[in-house]
């Protein structure tokens, strides 16, 4: 059995908004914590997350599902609790609502129960990251 994060949120712009945020490399970089990616909305493409402060990792990833702009899916492996390999599956879900209103839902699936430290990090990671994005996308 293993344990799965869920966060969700309405952010007050357009699903085709929130959708180029999600997909577009150069908008990552600004809300993701991590600086750099070579992301690309392409089912099988393998790509990474890069350059985030005060962690000298990589994430490596790969797109297991596009389907514009409603939901994309990839892989994430990261370096877990005593150096173990984790693998997760992030799950985008982009639903919209009256008012130029698009509901956001992620799902971080696949850790190990007794992973409590990364699913933890998750939660306040992604939390932090999903303010950014609502605070980017606010701005534009």
């Amino acid at each position: 059995m293993s344990e799965t994060v869920v966060l969700e949120t309405e952010v007050k712009s357009p699903i085709e908004r929130v959708w180029h945020a999600l997909t577009d490399p150069a908008t990552l970089s600004k809300w993701m914590l991590f600086k750099s990616n070579d992301f690309q909305p392409v089912v099988g493409h393998r790509f990474q997350f890069r350059d985030a402060p005060g962690w000298d990792g990589v994430v490596e990833c790969e797109v297991i599902e596009v389907d514009k702009p409603r939901r994309l899916s990839y892989t994430w492996m990261t370096e877990g609790q005593g150096n173990l390999r984790h693998a997760t599956v992030i799950n985008w879900t982009l639903t919209e609502v009256e008012g130029g209103v698009t509901r956001l839902r992620l799902e971080q699936r696949g850790f190990r129960p007794e992973a409590t430290q990364e699913i933890g990090g998750a939660k306040y990671s992604w939390t932090a990251m999903l303010d950014q994005l609502q605070s980017l996308l606010a701005a534009a």
